[in-house]
C-alpha cells in the first residue's frame, strides 16, 4: 500500500458515521403566515410498512451522489407536490448518527405558503399535513421520557479469545424520548429531537 495514495484518498473522502448502514434527510419547513412562522407536519399513511401513522417531516434516504438538501427537496416534491422552486434552504441543523447505524441530516427550510395552500400530498405517504405555530413550540416543553438499552451478547460470544469474563460489565447505554402533544396529535421520536433542536437555537438567538 502506498501511503501517498491513502493520503490522497483520505484529502477526497468526506468522512462519514462509521458503519453506517444508510444515510438519510428530511426537510423541516418553516411557513409564514397569520400566526407567524409555523412548522409543516405530516402524519404518514397507516398503510405503510414502517411506521404507519406516526408524525413526521418529509424525507427519505439518500440516494447515490445526492446533498442531503437535494434528498429532502426531492422528497419533499414527492410526497407533498411542493415544488423546488417554492422552497428556500436555509441550512442544516445537527445530524443526528442513530443507535440503528443510519445518520440523518434534517434541513431547515422556508416553504412559501402558497405553495402550501396548493399542495397535493401524496396519499400511499401522506395521511394528513398540519401545521404548528413556532410560537407555541417556543412556549411548551415537551414531554421527555428516558429508557436504557441494555446490551446482550448472547451464549456464543468468544469472551476467552477476548480475554474478559463471562460476568464482564457493559456499558448501556440509554434513549431520551420528547414529546410534543398537539391537538389530539403526537409529535414525538427522531421528529421530536428535531423540533427541540430547532426551538433551543431560536431560543438562543432571543436570548443574544
Amino acid at each position: 500500500m502506498e501511503l501517498d495514495a491513502l493520503t490522497r484518498l483520505l484529502a477526497r473522502r468526506q468522512p462519514g458515521l462509521m458503519d453506517a448502514t444508510g444515510r438519510y434527510a428530511v426537510l423541516v419547513p418553516m411557513v409564514e403566515g397569520e400566526e407567524g412562522l409555523s412548522l409543516l407536519y405530516e402524519v404518514r399513511a397507516h398503510t405503510l410498512r414502517r411506521q404507519p401513522g406516526e408524525v413526521c417531516f418529509p424525507g427519505g434516504r439518500i440516494e447515490g451522489a445526492e446533498s442531503p438538501e437535494e434528498c429532502a427537496l426531492r422528497e419533499t416534491e414527492e410526497e407533498l407536490s411542493i415544488p423546488r422552486s417554492a422552497v428556500r434552504v436555509l441550512g442544516r441543523l445537527d445530524f443526528i448518527a442513530h443507535r440503528a447505524n443510519f445518520i440523518m441530516y434534517p434541513v431547515l427550510a422556508l416553504v412559501d405558503r402558497r405553495a402550501v395552500e396548493k399542495m397535493c400530498p401524496n396519499s400511499a405517504e401522506v395521511e394528513e399535513t398540519f401545521l404548528v405555530p413556532l410560537r407555541h413550540l417556543l412556549a411548551t416543553q415537551p414531554l421527555e421520557y428516558d429508557y436504557q438499552l441494555i446490551p446482550q451478547t448472547g451464549e456464543n460470544f468468544p469472551y476467552e479469545l477476548v480475554g474478559i469474563p463471562r460476568d464482564y460489565r457493559w456499558q448501556p447505554g440509554g434513549e431520551n424520548v420528547p414529546i410534543y402533544p398537539w391537538k389530539g396529535r403526537a409529535i414525538w421520536g427522531l421528529t421530536a429531537r428535531i423540533t427541540r433542536h430547532l426551538v433551543a437555537l431560536v431560543r438562543s438567538l432571543e436570548r443574544n
